[in-house]
């Protein structure tokens, strides 16, 4: 809502009466937000926001526990709707004539702009057109592309005009397992009958090699998904993360194709994980170089291991953004973890199915920011 138009006014009964799954509002002093649409994003899970639901939640918001982060609270101006009227009661006149007034400018500025009510972003202010595709917008952005792209809005973003290259970024989360399981069940059966032909062998020296059974199939298998977990690691960090440089259009136009619309709108469902496209570029990359470094045999096996650990990878990350996992389950831990990456600590935390490799590479979110 810009400054210009009237807030809308509620009394704190109506407020209060806001405090289910379907309509769950909650205050920050005076101002009123509606977070219905937040509660299964919120890393803490649903619960902890209907318990506090049409109360004030600045004590919570302040900690400790936990101080929320700025991110975290220009977020939470994206669900801003009006303002408690202390001084008037349910019934009051004034307060009516008030509402009455107010909600018509508000629906009419919803009409002009054609947004949701919850989108901060002012259109005529902020750094990139949002009426445009912003997939050739970003470039021109230079120094200023890093602080712009780790302020995160919650809105859709169009990357592209052209209806058929917009298409194509996107995937719904199920296309995931349907295209890419069946070849992990098939691999893994065309794995275990290599291996039981006794033809695969290690070469540890020339002289010396050591037979690789069947019966040693599940433990390659898990070797290739904890190998996929340091791959994982390594594309988040080093590509996902890179700092393009600020005069470089074109490696800044890529770092947002990539990642940076990810970190710039966090949940947007439909790219939350990867096309199976692009991600058969990564998949191939992954088998090729196996392939060099281990006989054939084992080198298949470590793959597939591998390949059913980026199935993984993709449905964890869309959980932690869309699920409610139980308080103190290991995903509960990731989930956040994984948002106080997104919100707070851009340049740490980068394990995503695992926090495992933070550790040994210094980049861990410190336990006390949870």
């Amino acid at each position: 809502m810009s400054p210009s138009v009237s807030p809308r006014f509620f009394s704190e009964k109506e407020v209060a009466r806001h405090n289910t799954k379907e309509s769950c509002w909650v205050l920050l002093g005076t101002r009123v937000y509606d977070v219905t649409g937040f509660l299964r994003m919120h890393p803490g899970g649903e619960a902890l926001i209907l318990r506090r639901s049409g109360k004030d939640i600045s004590r919570e918001i302040e900690g400790p526990p936990h101080r929320h982060s700025e991110n975290a609270r220009r977020w939470m101006e994206q669900y801003y709707i009006g303002e408690i009227d202390r001084d008037s009661s349910d019934d009051s006149e004034t307060l009516r004539e008030r509402r009455k007034k107010a909600q018509h400018e508000y629906t009419a500025e919803e009409d002009t702009i054609g947004i949701s009510k919850c989108s901060k972003v002012d259109l005529d202010k902020d750094l990139v057109d949002w009426r445009k595709p912003l997939a050739w917008q970003v470039g021109y952005l230079g120094e200023k592309y890093d602080a712009w792209v780790h302020q995160p809005v919650d809105r859709p973003i169009r990357l592209f005009e052209s209806e058929f290259l917009e298409a194509r970024t996107k995937t719904s989360w199920y296309m995931v397992p349907i295209v890419w399981m069946p070849v992990v069940i098939y691999l893994s059966w065309y794995c275990y009958n290599m291996l039981a032909q006794e033809r695969t062998r290690l070469h540890i020296t020339e002289d010396y090699s050591v037979l690789v059974h069947k019966s040693s199939f599940p433990f390659i298998f898990l070797a290739g998904m904890f190998l996929w977990s340091f791959v994982e690691y390594c594309i988040h960090r080093f590509v996902f993360h890179m700092r393009p440089p600020a005069h470089n259009y074109y490696l800044i136009t890529l770092h947002f194709l990539l990642h940076g619309q990810h970190h710039k709108s966090p949940f947007d469902g439909s790219r939350l994980v990867f096309p199976p496209g692009i991600a058969s570029i990564v998949v191939g990359s992954f088998y090729l170089v196996l392939r060099q470094l281990f006989p054939e045999g084992l080198g298949l096996c470590l793959f597939v291991g591998g390949l059913c650990g980026y199935v993984v990878y993709d449905m964890i990350h869309y959980y932690l953004h869309y699920g409610s996992p139980q308080k103190g389950s290991y995903l509960y831990g990731l989930k956040a973890y994984h948002v106080k990456h997104h919100f707070e600590h851009q340049r740490a935390g980068f394990g995503i199915t695992t926090r495992f490799w933070d550790y040994p590479f210094n980049t861990a979110i410190p336990e006390e920011t949870f």
